[in-house]
């Protein structure tokens, strides 16, 4: 049955309404709510080195793989996407699952870390924590977790130190530059890197910020703020919606000559997987990485598409390489429901397994776990 005119403007002007209604709602909820926290999970301080600090988590049930994790993060946001809140955190579901976890923060770089360098994060600071982690627990090999960038460094530590790397999980990690499906790859290849360094110093996070929030800007800069006002009668998705765009926008800014050979040997020159990458004067041979590996990867990814990461296999002489795929995008690795439930027991299990296959490495409880 047709409306008539009179009746399709009463329509429309209730849904006006509706909608003022809603926003009136979550502009009381904001105004409500004068921060929001976020990693909260329970951790301890124990090694710093210039802006680098590493942590170690209060292990939150029996250890149940005594040999530690060490995860590194990428240097663009910061590491807490992994630990958001109480229910969306893959560091709380991994402590819950007998996981034994330090973490490295890499810190705000400031004009004085202009010239800090590749070399610098992955062949100074890598290595000093996992030494610290060593000496401190009586071990001689760790396990080593990389997210995003950070799984590239754990792929190029890993290639560097086999020795000291027992197992390495690699997390929606890019390997392949040269794909031509993410947006991301085609573009970098095309970035001046020399001249924003040297007119910049370092490059500011917001400016990263918004690269990445070009490459879907409907869904990134309008879509999620109509789904706020949806939510409006839900005041747990309004701190979830607050806790993420905290999270987008605290924003390291890329320390330059670090930026500078990230772009120009990654991108541009895809080095990595040619066995040309140079770290601490010594070649990047990733056909060293000969221990276990666990490759997990996201299917609707637009940051590090599936075509760039699962072909780290082939790249490797490992005869464990398990490569598991999840159907989210690259934020919804950490914070999706399908990841809460699936991801850290993916993990604690692939982990415990190769634990319990070999009792090579001896452990000792460290004082912090007494």
């Amino acid at each position: 049955m047709q409306l008539t005119p009179e009746e399709v403007a009463a329509k429309y002007f209730k849904e006006i309404e509706k909608y003022n209604s809603r926003l009136l709602r979550i502009t009381e909820t904001l105004l409500e709510k004068e921060d929001v926290d976020l990693a909260t999970s329970p951790k301890d301080l124990v090694f710093q080195e210039d802006i680098m600090s590493l942590y170690h988590f209060k292990p939150s049930k029996q250890i149940k793989c005594p040999i530690p994790l060490l995860i590194t993060y990428a240097l663009v946001n910061r590491e807490t996407m992994m630990d958001l809140e109480e229910g969306r955190s893959l560091i709380r579901n991994l402590l819950n699952l007998g996981m034994d976890i330090y973490m490295i923060v890499w810190g705000y770089p400031s004009r004085t870390e202009r010239y800090l360098t590749l070399d610098d994060y992955i062949d100074v600071y890598m290595d000093d924590c996992v030494e610290y982690i060593k000496k401190e627990r009586g071990i001689n090999s760790l396990n080593l977790m990389g997210v995003c960038q950070g799984g590239t460094f754990s792929a190029i530590y890993a290639a560097l130190y086999p020795e000291k790397v027992r197992n390495l999980i690699t997390m929606v990690t890019p390997i392949d530059f040269h794909t031509e499906d993410g947006l991301l790859n085609i573009w970098a290849r095309y970035l001046d890197a020399d001249l924003m360094v040297d007119a910049l110093g370092n490059i500011p996070g917001d400016l990263m910020n918004l690269g990445f929030l070009m490459l879907k800007p409907y869904q990134l800069m309008m879509d999620k703020y109509i789904g706020l006002v949806d939510g409006a009668e839900n005041p747990r998705a309004v701190e979830s919606f607050l806790r993420m765009e905290k999270w987008i926008f605290d924003s390291p800014d890329q320390a330059g000559e670090t930026f500078r050979k990230f772009i120009n040997e990654m991108f541009k020159k895809n080095s990595l997987i040619k066995g040309e990458l140079e770290i601490g004067g010594k070649k990047v041979d990733l056909k060293k990485i000969d221990m276990p590996v666990l490759n997990i990867y996201a299917e609707q990814d637009h940051l590090v598409p599936p075509s760039s990461s699962k072909v780290f296999a082939k790249y490797t002489s490992s005869k464990d390489f398990t490569n598991k795929s999840f159907p989210v995008g690259h934020i919804g690795m950490y914070v999706s429901s399908k990841a809460q439930y699936d991801l850290a027991p993916l993990i604690a299990d692939w982990l415990i397994k190769r634990f319990a296959s070999t009792n090579k490495v001896r452990v000792f409880t460290s004082p912090s776990m007494a």
